[in-house]
């Protein structure tokens, strides 16, 4: 009987930010993929805040729904800086459960993850993440740099102030990762690890550089995650309700004026950081399971408790009444079925002719700089 609740919660979990996502990029993006080919710039900025109110509902199921508790510690975030996120990969689902502590300490809208391209032709959720510009990569490099650089110059042309999540272990940590971890050490005459993988620094560095090349960086955050019971780690132990019952987040915030300059100390910098992680997650699982005894982050969040449980309660109640209310519509009115399959033919068609919302965003932002370069000489010789 208690399997069966927890499956319950874990499809209903899965069902609800499936609904809510799909639903969310026909209706509340939809409507906004015309002004990309007029303004890039504000299209982005508004497509943020609209993929920013669907974040906050899975932080809404998993700590109002699902019990999870949250325990973030250490140097916290300074709200609304641009960094970029460097975080263990533990389970598949690291990255939405990083959510929860955004929401407290940053703003979501300021999130892009780093993750792999199979997940853009997901109906919904890789819908709102191509509008919402997340970089999508196929983990070889010689593929990936020259997106890499795309995107990243995009977002400092635009000035986009944005906190840029990547894993540079490049996976999640299992038994075969683990194996292929070791075999890397022995290669190269390094430490083998227990709780972390070895970390790939090339896509690390050049993020990093190119970043501060455009001066759009202001810090590092270096995130280790950790869960005390009940260890989730893919897609299918959320949807047979094993949901984590504790999140621990430890932060350490380097300022950009405190990281080497060369790209090679750059890479043992972030080596040396991974150890760290070994040490400190070595530290957490084989003793009292908290980072640090006060529970506390040195920077205190920039909303209060009384604020994120009115955005966790905002968030079911809207998203449950725009699910339903979009079902009713579509049962009601043909005009709204019509617009239903359109946008979802443009969805699936534009990722077909041209690979994703976010190239053809890049695409009209090439042409408004050119055409501004062009017009540049003309009104000099005026």
């Amino acid at each position: 009987m208690k399997a069966m609740v927890s499956s319950w919660k874990g499809i209903y979990f899965v069902f609800a930010l499936f609904v809510g996502s799909f639903f969310g990029s026909i209706f509340m993006l939809g409507p906004f993929l015309p002004l990309m080919f007029v303004s890039p710039g504000w299209y982005r900025w508004i497509t943020d805040r609209v993929v920013a109110t669907w974040l906050t509902l899975p932080v809404a199921l998993l700590e109002m729904v699902f019990g999870a508790k949250v325990v973030i510690t250490g140097d916290g975030f300074i709200p609304g800086e641009r960094s970029v996120i460097i975080m263990n990969h533990r389970t598949r689902m690291d990255w939405m459960f990083l959510w929860n502590c955004l929401l407290r300490y940053s703003y979501l809208r300021l999130e892009k993850i780093c993750l792999k391209a199979s997940l853009k032709a997901v109906p919904g959720f890789g819908w709102a993440m191509q509008v919402a510009a997340f970089i999508f990569i196929h983990r070889k490099w010689e593929e990936d740099k020259h997106h890499f650089e795309e995107m990243l110059d995009y977002f400092c042309d635009i000035k986009e102030p944005l906190q840029l999540l990547i894993f540079p272990e490049g996976t999640d940590l299992t038994a075969n990762t683990k194996a292929r971890s070791d075999e890397f050490a022995e290669k190269n005459g390094l430490q083998k690890y227990d709780y972390v993988l070895h970390p790939r620094t090339t896509g690390f560095t050049f993020i990093v550089d190119r970043l501060r090349e455009g001066q759009n960086l202001d810090a590092i955050h270096d995130i280790t995650v950790a869960y005390p019971r009940n260890i989730p780690q893919t897609e299918k132990h959320l949807l047979n309700g094993n949901f984590p019952r504790e999140i621990h987040f430890h932060v350490k915030r380097y300022p950009v004026e405190t990281l080497p300059a060369s790209r090679e100390e750059l890479m043992q910098w972030c080596q040396e950081r991974w150890q760290e992680k070994e040490d400190r997650l070595r530290t957490f699982y084989e003793r009292d399971k908290y980072f640090d005894a006060t529970g506390r982050s040195i920077i205190p969040p920039c909303k209060s408790e009384l604020r994120v449980l009115f955005v966790k309660c905002i968030s079911l109640l809207y998203w449950t009444a725009f699910s339903m209310a979009m079902c009713l519509l579509l049962f009601l009115y043909s005009a709204v079925r019509w617009y239903f399959v359109i946008v979802i033919l443009v969805f699936v068609m534009q990722q077909k002719l041209w690979g994703g919302l976010e190239l053809i965003e890049l695409a009209c932002h090439r042409y408004y700089m050119n055409k501004r370069q062009q017009q540049l000489p003309s009104k000099k010789e005026d």
